[in-house]
């Protein structure tokens, strides 16, 4: 997620976005039924108030997506009501938080879930008193309460990270197969840790399988690679035990990372060793790690243009509040235990050195930092 002069520049594309609006890890492949497209709401007054529901703050991403959400909602006419569960709290925070937004008359409610398996007596509640649910970019399980989700197609990205590991492997590793790597995943309770890792090892298993690929620790469960709430320190410490357990004399040539927070830890961790940096994937485009990048360190990123799922997301309350269903562009893909529920999928872009420039055009702040690396 990005800070400072991003913000500046996002919060302007996703206003822009509310302007034309006032104009006008689930798993993939579930076998349930397709959930009906119909919300609970049939058109509310412009005014009314829109409750976002957003998890700690420990990633850029959510910080940024707090603020675009206040201002693209109120540009558009709305009442924002923008709520933060505390790191240092469990969901109960949150499950308060989305009830007092019921109870405050919240005509939709955009949750981005701490923990998507916990929240489904809430977002009943919501249901019930006539809101509209949107799952944004984690999905909630185990009800059928949800009425859209909006996130990118987080399976593909999954899939980048596996196959930018592979790449970088080949590019940098100095010496032909096979390659020691390790794998890490996201936090159990987010329902996308999984869906990346399943994407991940969609391109890597195979490696793994005929030999190309060879995870030294031997941990290749996602229960054995979860990083507990997705904290730096825990990834971090992980790493100096596998470097110390099972690398001695050995080079570690790759780790798959899911976000950038981790990857960071990871590399620290190997520098603190004193080995040579490995080939470590990411995502977010947090400024750190961008600038690692274009450094030679990190080796990639993914982009998750924040401003551009906010911007959905703004577009979404705007249909539903003229009695209109919610646009979406799959509806087979994400099952939450209960229904499939119908989502809109944004393109993620996976970003090295190579491509940071392209990949980036549309983001100044980010552009400037590639720029004093050219």
């Amino acid at each position: 997620m990005k800070t400072g002069r991003i913000l500046l520049s996002a919060t302007a594309l996703v206003v822009a976005g509310a302007f034309a609006l006032t104009g006008c890890s689930g798993e993939r492949g579930g076998t349930g039924d397709a959930g009906s497209t119909d919300a609970p709401v049939a058109g509310f007054d412009a005014g009314a108030t829109i409750g976002v529901a957003l998890p700690d703050k420990t990633s850029e991403n959510w910080v940024l997506a707090g603020q675009l959400f206040t201002d693209a909602l109120t540009e558009a006419g709305f009442k924002p009501d923008v709520q933060y569960a505390p790191a240092s709290n469990t969901v109960a925070e949150q499950q308060n938080q989305i009830q007092a937004m019921v109870t405050g008359g919240a005509k939709v409610i955009i949750i981005g879930a701490k923990d998507g398996k916990q929240l489904a007596t809430q977002v009943q509640a919501a249901h019930d008193a006539g809101a509209a649910v949107i799952a944004y970019d984690r999905l909630i399980e185990n009800t059928d309460a949800v009425d859209y989700y909006v996130a990118f197609d987080n399976f593909k990205v999954g899939q980048l990270q596996g196959q930018a590991l592979l790449d970088g492997l080949a590019e940098r590793a100095g010496h032909e197969a096979p390659y020691n790597i390790e794998l890490f995943s996201g936090s159990p309770d987010d329902a996308n840790s999984k869906v990346f890792f399943n994407g991940a090892m969609d391109v890597l298993q195979p490696k793994i399988d005929d030999g190309t690929l060879v995870v030294g620790s031997g941990q290749t469960d996602i229960g054995q690679t979860a990083t507990e709430g997705w904290l730096a320190e825990n990834a971090q410490n992980r790493m100096d035990t596998i470097l110390t357990a099972d690398y001695g004399d050995k080079v570690i040539d790759g780790v798959l990372s899911p976000n950038d927070t981790l990857a960071r830890a990871i590399i620290t961790s190997v520098q603190q060793s004193g080995k040579p940096v490995p080939v470590v994937t990411g995502q977010d485009s947090e400024v750190e790690s961008v600038k690692s990048i274009m450094e030679g360190i990190q080796y990639s990123t993914i982009n998750k243009d924040t401003a551009l799922l906010v911007e959905q997301s703004v577009k979404m309350v705007g249909q539903l509040q003229k009695g209109e269903e919610a646009d979406v562009n799959d509806t087979e893909q994400y099952d939450n235990g209960v229904k499939i529920v119908p989502a809109y999928l944004l393109d993620p872009i996976i970003v090295t050195k190579a491509n940071a420039a392209e990949a980036y055009k549309n983001v100044p702040s980010l552009l400037d930092i590639v720029n004093q690396y050219q």
